[in-house]
C-alpha cells in the first residue's frame, strides 16, 4: 500500500475508493481506487508522474483547453480525453455553456481523472450524487463517468431549450437588444455541444469495437447506452441549433421589415414638410405673386400637402 503525498489543505488531488452505495474519501492510495486531479501544479503533476508512473504528457493533454477528443493508449496506460459541458452564471443573471476537456487515465491499477476545474461531474460522484460504483471495475467506472458527461450534455439542452422559449416569449412583448444577444450566446453554446459531441461519438466508436480496452458483456452494454445517450445529445443539439437558427433569421427579416416601415414613414414625413417650405419660400420672395395674402399660402400650403401625403400612402413604391 503506498501513500499519495499530496494531500493538505489546498490539495487539488484527492483519492477515492467505493464505499456502500457511494465513494469515499481515502488518505492512502491502494489498487482499485479513482484519483482525481484538478488543475494540478508542477509539483502536483510530478508527484503523480512518480507515484503512478504515469505519463507526464497524458496529465498534459487533459490540461490543454485546445486539446480534442482522442484515445492513447502507450506502455499499458490509457488515456481517453472528452470534451464535459460547462454551465456558468454571468454577471447579468443569463447562463453560458461551453465544454472542456477531461482526461481519463486507466492504468494497472487505478484510474486518474484529469481537469482543469471543479465540476459538476467530479462533484456527483465525489458527492454521492451517483449511486452503485465501484472503483475497483476500472472500465466500468470509466464508462460510469462517460455516462454521467452524457447526461450532462442531455440537461443542459433541455436547460438551453428552456432558456430559449423564454427569450422567446419577451420578444414576442418587446424586442430588446439584450434578448437578441442572449440567443446569439446559446446558438454559439449549441455549436460548442454539436462540435464536442460529434468528437465524443468517434472516440466512443472505437471503444465499442474492444481494440483499445478489453471489454465484456456488461461493460459492452454500459458503452452502448453512452454511446445512445450521445446520439441522442447530438441529434437535439442539431435540432435545437436549427431552430434557433430559423429563429434568428426570422428576427432579423422581421426588424428589417420594422426598419423599411419606419423609413416610409420619414420619407413621407419629409415629402409633406418640404412642400410648406417651397411655398413659404415663394411667398417670402420680394416679387409680385398672385394672391399676395397670408392665409393663401396656408391654404395652398395645407391642401397641397394633403394631397401629397394621401399620394404617397397610395403609392406602391412606399409600401
Amino acid at each position: 500500500m503506498r501513500c499519495l503525498p499530496i494531500k493538505g489543505e489546498n490539495a487539488m488531488i484527492t483519492t477515492y475508493r467505493s464505499a456502500g452505495a457511494g465513494l469515499t474519501e481515502v488518505e492512502e492510495l491502494e489498487p482499485g481506487c479513482w484519483i482525481s486531479a484538478i488543475a494540478p501544479t508542477e509539483a502536483e503533476i510530478s508527484k503523480l508522474e512518480n507515484e503512478l508512473s504515469i505519463d507526464r504528457d497524458f496529465i498534459r493533454s487533459a490540461l490543454d483547453e485546445e486539446e480534442s477528443s482522442r484515445i492513447e493508449n502507450d506502455e499499458g496506460q490509457t488515456l481517453i480525453v472528452l470534451d464535459y459541458p460547462v454551465a456558468e452564471k454571468n454577471d447579468d443573471e443569463t447562463f453560458s455553456y461551453s465544454t472542456l476537456p477531461m482526461g481519463i487515465i486507466l492504468t494497472d491499477s487505478n484510474v486518474v481523472s484529469v481537469s482543469l476545474t471543479q465540476n459538476a461531474i467530479i462533484d456527483d460522484f465525489s458527492k454521492g450524487v451517483v449511486k452503485n460504483v465501484n472503483t475497483k471495475f476500472k472500465t466500468q467506472f470509466v464508462f460510469c463517468i462517460l455516462l454521467r458527461i452524457a447526461a450532462k450534455y442531455l440537461q443542459y439542452l433541455k436547460q438551453i431549450e428552456k432558456i430559449f422559449n423564454y427569450v422567446q416569449k419577451q420578444l414576442h412583448t418587446s424586442m430588446k437588444n439584450e434578448h437578441l444577444i442572449q440567443l446569439l450566446g446559446l446558438q454559439k453554446s449549441l455549436i460548442y455541444f454539436s462540435t464536442s459531441l460529434k468528437s465524443t461519438e468517434t472516440v466512443l466508436e472505437k471503444l465499442l469495437r474492444g481494440r483499445v480496452i478489453k471489454l465484456y458483456d456488461e461493460d459492452q452494454e454500459l458503452l452502448e447506452d453512452v454511446l445512445v445517450e450521445i446520439k441522442q445529445a447530438i441529434e437535439m443539439s442539431n435540432i435545437y441549433s436549427n431552430i434557433l437558427s430559423n429563429t434568428m433569421d426570422a428576427y432579423s427579416n422581421i426588424i428589417s421589415n420594422n426598419m423599411n416601415r419606419v423609413m416610409k414613414a420619414l420619407t413621407i414625413i419629409t415629402i409633406v414638410l418640404e412642400i410648406p417650405n417651397i411655398i413659404f419660400a415663394y411667398y417670402g420672395m420680394n416679387t409680385d405673386l398672385p394672391l399676395p395674402y397670408t392665409w393663401v399660402a396656408i391654404v395652398l400650403a395645407l391642401v397641397l400637402a394633403s394631397l401629397a401625403t394621401v399620394i404617397l400612402l397610395k403609392s406602391r413604391f412606399l409600401k
